[in-house]
C-alpha cells in the first residue's frame, strides 16, 4: 500500500474528526476507495473504535439503479387529482438508515468513483426529490464529528483530464500538509472578514455582487470537515444578497456538466438564472425548496496546493484565486446568534475564477486584487 494511503488516513482520523477510543465510526465510501477504507480500518483499530463500512451515500450504480426505477413507479408519480398533472415524485426518509447515523459518533465520507457520470440519465426531479426525503439523514450526520474527503481513484483522474499517477500526486499534495501552517496562513483573511458588515465580488463585466455577513461568524477550514481544506467562509444574512454573478468554472451535479451558470439575485433571491449546458439541472435545484434560491455559503479559495481545475468541488472551491458561493444551506456555525439561518435540503457550490480583472471589496476596501490578497507580496493597492 502507498505510504501515502496511510498517512490519509491518519490525517483524517487525528486531525479531522479527532477519533477516540470507543467512538462508533461510519465509513460512507465507494469500493473503489478500498485501499483507504482499509487503511481507516488500522488507524480506528489502533485507537480502539468501532467502525461500519457502507457506500449508501457514495456508491452511485446502486443509487442510479434505484432512481432509475423509481422513475416508472406508480406509488412515486400519482397524478393531482385537482388538475389531473402528474405530481411531484414523493420518497421516504429511509428511518433504518437514519437509526445508523443517530447511533454514529463519527462519519467519515470518501469520494471516489469508478464513473463520474452514473447517475447522468436519472430525471432531475427524481434526484431532487430523493434528495429533499433523505434531509433528515444530512441534518443527522452534520450533527455528528464528520469529514468529507478524496481517495485519488482512476476515473476522478479521467475527469480532471489527468494520468493516474499524476491526480494521485494532485490529491496527496492538497491532503498531506501542514495544516497548522495553513491555518495560520488563513487566519489573515478570518481577521479582515469577521467583523466585516458587507462583502462586494467584482469579476470583469459579468460578476458584480454585494452581501450582508454581518454578525456572522468566518470560519477557518484548515483539514477538518473537509479534507483537503483551504478555505474561509461565511453566510450571507439571506436577504441581503444583490446583484449578477456568472460562475464562469463549470460544475458536476448529479453526475452532469453545468456551464457557466448566472444568478441574479433581488432581496437576496435569484429571479434569473440561465446556464449554457443542462439549465434543467440548475432550474431542479433552484425549484427544490425555498431556500435553494438564495445564498447559504461565501467562500475564499486559499490552498496554493491546488493549483488546477479538476471537475471535483472539494478541491475546486478551495483553489486559489476563487470565490465560491453555494445556493442553498447555511451551516450552523456560520451563523451569528440572533440571525436568521438560510434553511434547504441542497447545498451546491459554485465557482468564479477571480485571477483577472476581479477583486473583493469588505467594508469598502479592497482587500484582494486579481487573486493576491491584501497580505501577500505582489498586492497591488
Amino acid at each position: 500500500m502507498d505510504p501515502r494511503i496511510r498517512e490519509h488516513a491518519e490525517i483524517i482520523a487525528n486531525h479531522s474528526v479527532d477519533l477516540e477510543a470507543g467512538d462508533n465510526v461510519v465509513i460512507d465510501a465507494h469500493p473503489v476507495a478500498e485501499d483507504l477504507v482499509v487503511a481507516l480500518h488500522e488507524v480506528i483499530g489502533d485507537l480502539g473504535a468501532n467502525p461500519v463500512t457502507t457506500s449508501q451515500r457514495t456508491g452511485k450504480r446502486q443509487q442510479r439503479a434505484y432512481l432509475r426505477s423509481s422513475e416508472g413507479s406508480e406509488a412515486r408519480s400519482a397524478s393531482d387529482e385537482t388538475s389531473g398533472e402528474t405530481a411531484s415524485p414523493e420518497f421516504e426518509t429511509p428511518e433504518h438508515e437514519l437509526a445508523l447515523i443517530e447511533n454514529t459518533d463519527v462519519y467519515i465520507a470518501v469520494r471516489a468513483t469508478d464513473n463520474a457520470t452514473q447517475t447522468s440519465d436519472v430525471d432531475p426531479e427524481i434526484s431532487a426529490a430523493h434528495q429533499q426525503a433523505r434531509r433528515p439523514i444530512l441534518e443527522e450526520r452534520l450533527s455528528k464529528r464528520w469529514c468529507l474527503t478524496q481517495y485519488p481513484a482512476p476515473a476522478n483522474a479521467q475527469l480532471a483530464e489527468m494520468s493516474t499517477e499524476g491526480y494521485e500526486n494532485f490529491v496527496w499534495d492538497a491532503v498531506n500538509k501542514d495544516w497548522d501552517e495553513q491555518r495560520d496562513h488563513q487566519a489573515n483573511m478570518v481577521e479582515i472578514m469577521d467583523p466585516a458588515e458587507e462583502i462586494r465580488i467584482v469579476s470583469g463585466d459579468t460578476t458584480d455582487v454585494t452581501m450582508s455577513v454581518d454578525g456572522n461568524p468566518t470560519i477557518n477550514d484548515h483539514g477538518e470537515h473537509n479534507l483537503p481544506g483551504g478555505e474561509v467562509f461565511t453566510a450571507p444574512q439571506p436577504d441581503s444578497v444583490e446583484g449578477e454573478v456568472l460562475f464562469d468554472m463549470p460544475l458536476y451535479h448529479q453526475g452532469r456538466e453545468i456551464t457557466d451558470v448566472y444568478l441574479e439575485f433581488d432581496g437576496g433571491e435569484v429571479v434569473s438564472h440561465s446556464a449554457a449546458k443542462n439549465e434543467d439541472v440548475l432550474t431542479e435545484v433552484l425549484n427544490t425548496d425555498d431556500g435553494a434560491r438564495r445564498l447559504g455559503e461565501l467562500g475564499i479559495g486559499m490552498n496554493r496546493d491546488i493549483d488546477r481545475f479538476t471537475y471535483n468541488i472539494l478541491f475546486d472551491e478551495k483553489m486559489g484565486d476563487t470565490v465560491h458561493m453555494a445556493v442553498g444551506r447555511a451551516y450552523d456555525d456560520t451563523v451569528g446568534e440572533g440571525n436568521e439561518a438560510n434553511d434547504s435540503a441542497v447545498h451546491v457550490d459554485m465557482i468564479v475564477d477571480m485571477s483577472e480583472d476581479s477583486f473583493i471589496e469588505v467594508d469598502g476596501d479592497v482587500i484582494q486584487r486579481n487573486g493576491t490578497f491584501r497580505f501577500e507580496d505582489g498586492f497591488e493597492e
